[in-house]
């Protein structure tokens, strides 16, 4: 059974398609017009070995916040389908990365309920290129709001911007890999107590 995800979202500020195959290689084609979130979505889709298209094009003449925060729901959405009834799967993930001098962790429970929990180091740069750096937190709250998943991530310590960020989105990619993984020792079997996830 092949476990993907399609959704095509069309604002009046964003136009936004996003593909992904939860059991793929990690080839990814992504173009969103602000290239550090590319970037970051490469990351994604590598270190998960997700099979990952994103395609958005939006009022970038504005500023990148609308395509950063349509992209991120979107994507949320798409891995909330490709989950799929979520029957055999490993449900839970975490992953620590590092980066130089930057460290993140990562949990996630697909657990059918959004909650976020995002901490990192203040008084970071407030831009990487055309990327706000705010919006990390924003992208995370998006994405866990349509996947409805619960996410927990830390950054206990980093000085470079850049390398905070990154480790965030590559610690996700593996714990969702991992939380999303068929356990085969649960074949067929719903990984919940309450008969629903």
């Amino acid at each position: 059974m092949s476990r993907v995800g399609r959704v095509e979202r069309v604002t009046k500020e964003t136009s936004v398609l996003v593909e992904i195959d939860l059991d793929g290689s990690g080839k990814v084609d992504v173009s969103t017009g602000v290239g550090f979130y590319d970037h970051m979505l490469d990351q994604l889709g590598r270190h998960g070995l997700f099979d990952l298209t994103v395609k958005t094009e939006g009022d970038l003449h504005i500023d990148s916040h609308h395509t950063i925060e349509d992209t991120a729901l979107a994507l949320g959405a798409a891995f909330k389908q490709a989950f799929g009834d979520k029957v055999g799967i490993y449900r839970f993930g975490n992953c620590t990365v590092p980066l130089d001098e930057s460290l993140a962790q990562v949990t996630v429970d697909l657990s059918g309920r959004p909650y976020l929990v995002h901490t990192e180091p203040e008084n970071m740069a407030p831009m990487i290129g055309e990327y706000d750096t705010t919006m990390t937190r924003h992208i995370l709250e998006s994405f866990v709001a349509q996947a409805q998943i619960a996410l927990h991530v830390h950054v206990p310590y980093g000085r470079n911007a850049h390398h905070i960020v990154e480790c965030q989105f590559k610690a996700l990619a593996r714990a969702l890999r991992y939380a999303s993984e068929r356990d085969p020792r649960a074949a067929g079997i719903l990984p919940s107590t309450k008969g629903a996830l």
